[in-house]
């Protein structure tokens, strides 16, 4: 037990420390094990990482009594009897949640879009009217499926949408003429209140564009990419910015900003890049009235990798923790729905079979009827109790063997 609550506090740390990197937290490896991950919905991903670390050492404890008393031939079962008892409950309670008939509830159809742009092209000024074009073909191929939401990835447009007057005017086209509302990865700035005049900050943002081809609201990303969105103590360590390929640097959004969807009564939360790998960022974005977590993404760093089932792996954990269907609209990795229970119920597949290829995915997201509210899960509700849990009990214990050898 307290080696598990030791590598949970572990991930608790890397989680935040220097603004945290949780990619790849031991319960990931676990997420097509859906009955199992329901733990989640209570004590976030970091309880699966705590039963598997407390099996694997109890299996491995097992292991030393049958080596170390091999005539005592039953000795080894109390070590491993607790652990599978919970389990299997866990299985058996997991099951059953997942069984349970969903409630009748309208739908909300979507339509991702995928560029498929390799990120060299994405730094090619020159190739910003082909990709362009691109995007627009794929999005009027989508609009035969008669979606009511059209999302484009971050990064989508080559120039920001609120600067560059033929974008502005092709995105507002598109929308008006085809009544439809549209969720835009796009980057866009302001000018610097702390700094002289013509200093701008910059933004890694999203936009939601209204039927009539107006914007009706802006998402800006809170948590940047370390050392690919923003240089850490460049003041001070000038020389860091040789160690990166980028020139400068955005600045970090304020707030969650809901998108409000107003003649489909519908209210989206939408994170953007690796947001949704934090666990304690994403349960922010979840109020009762909200009905879809949304994640935009550019995943052409990876190229065709397993970084990008790594990330998709994350994003199921927040739809269980949270008890919220997601949509992932990526660049060119996992674009697909995730319901509320983890399930990848929809998956983008390209012409070629694979995920990363160019084209569209039209889903159906359950929403909210009109006048009710979700029940938020424990974890919404009270955070990383569990992980904090596990912080105390560890330092308690070490400090408990450090105050037995001073006494020794």
């Amino acid at each position: 037990l307290c080696g598990a609550a030791i590598w949970v506090s572990l991930e608790m740390l890397i989680a935040r420390f220097l603004g945290g990197f949780p990619w790849n937290l031991l319960g990931s490896s676990q997420f097509r094990m859906v009955p199992l991950i329901q733990i989640a919905s209570f004590t976030g991903i970091y309880g699966v990482s705590f039963v598997l670390v407390w099996t694997s050492l109890c299996f491995f404890s097992a292991g030393m009594v049958i080596i170390r008393s091999p005539a005592k031939r039953s000795a080894w079962v109390g070590e491993i009897i607790l652990p599978s008892v919970v389990v299997a409950g866990l299985y058996a309670w997991g099951y059953e949640k997942l069984f349970r008939p969903p409630p009748k509830t309208p739908h909300l159809t979507l339509a991702l879009i995928q560029q498929s742009i390799p990120q060299t092209m994405i730094w090619d000024e020159s190739a910003d009217n082909d990709r362009f074009r691109q995007l627009l073909r794929i999005s009027k191929s989508a609009l035969d499926s008669k979606p009511d939401v059209l999302l484009w990835p971050e990064a989508a447009l080559p120039k920001m949408l609120r600067y560059d007057e033929d974008v502005s005017r092709a995105v507002s086209d598109l929308a008006s003429s085809n009544n439809i509302w549209m969720i835009v990865g796009s980057d866009d700035k302001e000018p610097d209140p702390n700094s002289a005049k013509g200093v701008n900050r910059y933004f890694n943002s999203s936009f939601l564009v209204g039927p009539e081809g107006t914007l009706k609201e802006r998402y800006c990303k809170r948590n940047l990419v370390i050392f690919g969105e923003y240089i850490p103590l460049i003041k001070y360590l000038p020389f860091l910015k040789y160690f990166t390929p980028i020139d400068g640097g955005f600045t970090p959004g304020e707030g969650v900003t809901p998108f409000h969807l107003g003649n489909l009564g519908a209210k989206i939360s939408v994170t953007i890049c690796f947001e949704d790998v934090f666990p304690h960022l994403i349960r922010e974005y979840v109020d009762d009235d909200t009905e879809i977590l949304v994640n935009l993404t550019n995943n052409g760093w990876f190229g065709e990798g397993a970084a990008q089932w790594q990330h998709g792996a994350a994003a199921v954990f927040r739809a269980v923790e949270n008890g919220i269907p997601l949509v992932r609209c990526s660049n060119n990795g996992l674009t697909c729905l995730i319901d509320s229970h983890g399930r990848l119920t929809d998956i983008f597949h390209d012409t070629r079979g694979t995920i990363y290829g160019q084209g569209y995915l039209t889903v159906q997201v359950p929403v909210l009827p009109t006048g009710e509210f979700r029940t938020k899960t424990y974890y919404t509700l009270y955070g990383d109790v569990f992980g904090w849990s596990c912080v105390g009990f560890s330092l308690l214990q070490i400090s408990r063997r450090s105050l037995l050898r001073k006494t020794l």
